[in-house]
């Protein structure tokens, strides 16, 4: 049940393939939204606090076992795009085999330091004992992320993104009754919102699991094909890794600014955190374009088609910019009723500190896109080196306003971290788009010389 991306024109091919993790991406988001709406009307404005100021740290988790992931299924796609189901099978064995042991380490390593590293972001005292207690719980769940974004990323790689989207819709509806069972009827707290999110990623990993073994026969090993392979780890590895310190480098820049947000204090953690969720809501369009970005640059790319690869980064960009312009006009429009939902109260001592945010930010949504399209073509391509020292640029220009902001005092300057951040990213990964598809030119034009006459 999969698609294959190297063939029709490439506009409506992403389009048809972007809408599906468009709307699955949505509904992810509402695993956490779910947490921070319920805790913050029925347990309080520093409940809520308590958990925005954990959410980079959570960004850190998911992020990185989606870099992982994403890495250990790029050769999946490539080897799919040239026809190789033998190939295939094996580059499956070996990112179940590696997502196990990653899992492991990951496990512990993010156990052991949350304490940590919500002490080096300056969390405020009043709240820090319950960001502990929330991050801790979703920590211990790094398994069920690991494995539900491996299965997912399987599933994308051979073009299936409607499958994943059934099973997270089901799970997202579970979070909210979860959410609503252990906070509402429970009186649990952030430990129930936590211990909500980690139940429902698990039942959305178990479906994508079933689904991959029972009806993927392209995606699923034979008996004799469980053993991973030296060459396909080795290989994996080398995309995997980059990718997964790509967003951990993404997820350190964002601890900066929110270690220079928490300066201003809970009521400005609090509206933070909710215009925050609103901004990464309408940014969901752009990772998903990014993701389809990614497997049709992988199809192609392994079948040897540069001129298709680059007419879907033509068409990527074309999306991307029409969607930044409708994401600047709905962050901006629905600020004041996303606040609504997450405080039960007045929320007017909340607003400029959420407007000055959400203002500034929706004005460099271009920039941000465009990092989803070029970073994601290039690792679909197999480079991870390069979209990994995007993110280092990205970490270098918020470290640098960070630091002058807090500095001045200035939550506005504050409040440029990303935008700045997100602009030279974009340009850095722009200039090593060109300079990867001219090199795979020249290596093409190497391989295939033209015919005598």
């Amino acid at each position: 049940m999969g698609t294959d991306m190297t063939k029709g024109r490439p506009l409506p091919v992403l389009l048809r393939f972007t809408i599906p993790l468009l709307l699955g991406n949505l509904f992810q988001q509402f695993y956490n939204m779910a947490d921070t709406i319920i805790v913050g009307r029925y347990v309080g404005a520093g409940a809520l606090a308590a958990v925005g100021s954990t959410g980079i740290i959570m960004f850190l988790i998911t992020g990185f076992a989606q870099g992982l992931t994403s890495g250990f299924t790029i050769l999946t796609a490539q080897r799919y795009g040239a026809g190789d189901t033998a190939g295939v099978k094996r580059s499956v064995s070996a990112g179940i085999f590696l997502s196990a042991v990653t899992t492991v380490v990951l496990t512990g390593f993010f156990l052991a330091v949350m304490d940590p590293l919500l002490r080096l972001m300056q969390t405020p005292e009043d709240i820090f004992r319950e960001a502990g207690r929330y991050i801790r719980i979703i920590a211990a769940g790094t398994a069920v992320c690991v494995f539900y974004n491996l299965f997912s990323a399987f599933l994308r790689a051979v073009g299936n993104s409607r499958v994943p989207l059934f099973f997270l819709v089901f799970s997202a509806c579970l979070n909210v009754a979860l959410d609503l069972a252990l906070i509402v009827g429970g009186g649990m707290g952030v430990e129930g919102a936590a211990l909500a999110t980690v139940l429902s990623q698990a039942v959305s990993a178990v479906l994508c699991g079933g689904y991959i073994f029972l009806k993927t026969p392209d995606l699923m090993p034979g008996a004799g094909q469980w053993r991973p392979h030296k060459g396909d780890v080795r290989r994996e590895l080398s995309i995997g890794i980059p990718m997964a310190l790509q967003f951990a480098i993404t997820a350190s820049g964002g601890m900066v600014m929110q270690s220079a947000v928490n300066q201003f204090g809970s009521l400005a953690v609090a509206a933070y955190t909710a215009a925050g969720k609103l901004e990464t809501l309408v940014e969901q369009g752009m990772i998903a374009l990014g993701q389809a970005m990614a497997s049709y640059a992988g199809q192609n790319f392994g079948k040897g088609d540069l001129d298709r690869v680059k007419k879907g980064v033509r068409a990527g960009m074309t999306v991307t910019v029409v969607y930044a312009v409708m994401a600047a006009v709905l962050g901006t429009v629905f600020l004041r009723p996303a606040m609504s939902l997450f405080f039960a109260g007045d929320i007017s001592a909340m607003m400029p500190w959420a407007r000055t945010y959400m203002n500034i930010c929706v004005v460099f949504f271009i920039p941000l896109g465009a990092i989803f399209v070029y970073r994601n073509v290039m690792q679909g391509c197999g480079y991870g080196f390069l979209p990994m020292a995007g993110g280092i640029a990205e970490l270098l220009a918020r470290l640098v306003t960070a630091v002058f902001a807090m500095k001045m005092g200035s939550y506005v300057l504050t409040c440029f971290c990303h935008p700045a951040a997100w602009t030279a990213a974009a340009v850095f990964l722009w200039v090593s788009y060109e300079r990867v598809i001219r090199k795979a030119e020249r290596e093409k034009r190497a391989e295939d010389p033209p015919a005598a006459f």
